[in-house]
């Protein structure tokens, strides 16, 4: 529901003459995702984008853009062939790779860590599915910088996730120096840190971590990786 509410949402900002990187900035989407959800929606720069471009650059930027549209259309078309329908197998896997690039590996310890809210809602929906999991079993951790919104990037992942404000942990606000003005308006959400709770069933607490970890030694192994 919250991706078809985005979705509706961007169509709006297209149509109202937005560009690409002011959806995407605004909605916290890829930019894959909104030439897939926008490839048929009519482009017409409004005047604010106009105004920021000036005419000339505007023709060439419509040049240039419609250029990079149907680059992302073929590799779109071509992605969607190639992988077809993805079995049950097709998704456990997937999910192993996501923990094996973004998981953490501390005994005990399942948490998937990442700024992209697609990849956690994947990352939900995995657990879910391959794990056996249920909402109740999500703790959600938001890591934020001084320029982040703290209320509107909680609302923001609780809307997306699923997961309820009760069962987010205390908001981290990295106030580094050396950090604050590389990421300054980089991530306008944070980063969300994925946590899973036993709640007191053993099958989810260090068994579990020990079964990723075994799905993640075995894909390795026939791989040819270990």
């Amino acid at each position: 529901m919250a991706r078809q509410i985005i979705k509706k949402q961007a169509i709006r900002l297209r149509k109202g003459g937005y560009s690409y990187n002011y959806i995407k900035e605004k909605l916290s989407v890829s930019k894959g995702t909104l030439s897939y959800w926008l490839r048929d929606v009519p482009y017409s720069p409004n005047e604010e984008i106009i105004r920021r471009i000036g005419l000339g650059r505007l023709k060439m930027a419509i040049f240039k853009s419609r250029q990079k549209m149907d680059s992302i259309e073929k590799a779109q078309g071509e992605a969607v062939k190639e992988i077809g329908n993805l079995t049950k197998r097709d998704l456990l896997m997937l999910g192993i790779g996501l923990y094996m690039g973004e998981g953490s590996k501390t005994t005990g310890v399942i948490r998937i860590i990442n700024s992209n809210s697609e990849i956690l809602s994947f990352a939900i929906n995995w657990f879910k599915k391959a794990c056996g999991l249920t909402t109740k079993n999500f703790s959600l951790a938001i890591h934020l910088y001084p320029d982040n919104n703290i209320k509107k990037c909680l609302r923001h992942w609780s809307r997306l996730t699923g997961i309820p404000l009760k069962q987010f942990g205390k908001t981290q606000i990295d106030g580094r120096m050396d950090k604050k003005l590389f990421k300054r308006g980089k991530l306008p959400f944070g980063t969300a840190h994925l946590t899973i709770r036993s709640n007191n069933s053993p099958e989810y607490g260090i068994f579990l971590f020990r079964k990723i970890m075994a799905w993640m030694e075995v894909a390795m192994k026939q791989a040819g990786m270990v």
